[in-house]
C-alpha cells in the first residue's frame, strides 16, 4: 500500500534486496554452468523465510502454557524483546496484520509439533544464537548476510 518506507526500516529492505539479488546472481551463475534445478521461487523462498525468522523468529520465547494447557502468546513481551528499535516499530504495525494473527492463533491452539521449514528454519536460529552475539540491526544484517549457505 505504499507504506513500506515508512514501515520497515531501510536498512531491512536494503538487505532482503541485496539477499534476493545475490540468490538470482546464484540461480543464474547455476543454469549456465551446470544447467541446475533450483528453481527461483525456491531461493525467493527462502529469503523471505530468513528474513521472517531474523524478525519474528524468536516468538516460540513468548508463548505460554496457562494451568489449564492452554498456550498465550505474549503479544508485548514479545514486541519489547527485539533489540533493535526500528525492528519494534515494525513488529507493532506488523502485528496487527490478520496474516500474523494467524500465524500466531495457529501457535496457540496447535497441540502437534509439525514443523514447517519457518519453524525448522527458526529452531536452528535459537539453538545457534549465541549469547555474545552483535545486537540490534547490525545482528540482523550480519545474519542475512550470513544465511545464504542454507540452499
Amino acid at each position: 500500500v505504499s507504506d513500506e518506507d515508512e514501515i520497515l526500516p531501510h536498512k531491512l529492505q536494503a538487505a532482503l534486496v541485496q539477499i534476493l539479488e545475490e540468490r538470482s546472481e546464484i540461480l543464474s551463475h547455476e543454469q549456465s554452468d551446470t544447467q541446475g534445478d533450483t528453481p527461483l521461487n525456491s531461493l525467493v523462498s527462502e529469503a523471505f523465510v530468513q528474513f521472517f525468522v531474523e524478525i519474528f523468529g524468536h516468538y516460540s520465547l513468548h508463548m505460554n502454557v496457562t494451568e489449564k494447557g492452554e498456550r498465550v502468546f505474549q503479544r508485548e513481551l514479545f514486541r519489547k524483546s527485539h533489540v533493535s528499535r526500528n525492528v519494534r516499530h515494525f513488529l507493532h504495525f506488523f502485528m496487527e496484520t490478520q496474516m500474523f494473527a494467524g500465524f500466531i492463533q495457529d501457535r496457540e491452539l496447535s497441540k502437534n509439533t509439525v514443523k514447517g521449514l519457518f519453524e525448522v528454519r527458526a529452531l536452528e536460529y535459537l539453538e545457534n544464537m549465541p549469547d555474545t552475539e552483535p545486537t540490534g540491526m547490525n545482528k540482523i544484517l550480519r545474519s542475512l548476510g550470513k544465511r545464504t549457505h542454507l540452499l
